[in-house]
């Protein structure tokens, strides 16, 4: 049986990732992915577009969102494992630092793990809960 911490199956890193997302540890986080990664947030979300390198992931997705929400959470429900894809069914919380509104949003991630790192996630929610909350 591997340890958790250094198995490289495709569902025990992106289990890390989101524990990493949730302790607020990023050099944890960064770990998780690969030095090549494509990180997707989905169109119409606040930080929408395409962001490569464990680095550029942390600071225009994490960073920006602990900047702007307190106490933002992924909360990891489900998980479908296919080989290198898994799918993670999940719920976004949170509370706007600017209105104060807080989210309760449904999510759906795909990400794509080989050689035990995230080479590639793509973002699916309902954006306009999450734009309705950052809107006084």
């Amino acid at each position: 049986m591997s340890d958790f911490a250094t198995s490289t199956a495709p569902a025990d890193v992106v289990r890390r990732q989101y524990l990493a997302s949730a302790a607020g540890d990023l050099d944890v986080l960064r770990a998780t992915l690969a030095p090549d990664v494509e990180w997707t947030e989905m169109a119409g979300f606040p930080l929408a577009g395409t962001y490569c390198t464990p680095e550029g992931v942390t600071a225009n997705v994490m960073e920006k969102l602990a900047a702007e929400w307190e106490g933002w959470t992924a909360h990891d429900d489900t998980y479908v494992v296919d080989g290198e894809n898994v799918v993670v069914l999940a719920r976004y919380t949170a509370v706007n630092k600017a209105t104060r509104k807080p989210i309760d949003v449904r999510v759906a991630h795909h990400f794509t793990v080989r050689g035990g790192a995230i080479v590639r996630f793509e973002q699916f929610t309902d954006t306009a809960l999450v734009l309705a909350a950052m809107t006084a």
